[in-house]
This record gives structure tokens, C-alpha cells and sequence, in this order.
């Protein structure tokens, strides 16, 4: 399922109209983005839980020259499932 899949979805279950279902869809990624900007974690019961990571600095290679290149340290999203969506999918 692709965002406009989804978003067509979101208007049938809802009752929606397809530009209030497009609104809501992007308010919620949107506002879930935001608080991982912000170093929050969003919690969303039964669901699963997005948060943020910090992954160091390392070192590694590149892999046409072989030479030893530096891996700057970022931050990465992170996604782990709750239950109800584990057990959603057995």
C-alpha cells in the first residue's frame, strides 16, 4: 500500500472526503515528525512506539577504492511494533 492507497482508505473506513482524508494523513505524519525533530518519542498504544536514535561516528570503507572513509555521526527514526499490531499480522 502506497500514501495515495492509504489515503483512499482512510476516506472510505472514515466517511471522509478524499481532501479531508489527504489533510488528516499528512497532519498525522507531520505531527509525528515533528515530535521526533524535537527528540520526543510518539507512543501510540497497541500500535507501536516511534522514536529517535543517535548512531556514532564510525569508520568505513569505500567500497570502489577500498580506501578508509568517516562515517559522521547522525540521528535515525525508528519504528518498534507493539502487540496489537504483532499479533494484527499472525
Amino acid at each position: 500500500m502506497n500514501k495515495q492507497e492509504l489515503i483512499a482508505s482512510v476516506a472510505d473506513v472514515a466517511g471522509l472526503s478524499k481532501g479531508d482524508a489527504i489533510k488528516a494523513v499528512e497532519a498525522v505524519f507531520e505531527q509525528i515528525q515533528t515530535s521526533l525533530k524535537r527528540g520526543d518519542e510518539v507512543r501510540l498504544v497497541g500500535f507501536g512506539t516511534f522514536s529517535v536514535t543517535k548512531r556514532k561516528a564510525s569508520t568505513g570503507r569505500n567500497p570502489r577504492t577500498g580506501e578508509p572513509m568517516t562515517i559522521k555521526a547522525s540521528t535515525q527514526p525508528k519504528f518498534k511494533a507493539g502487540k496489537g499490531l504483532k499479533d494484527a499480522c499472525n
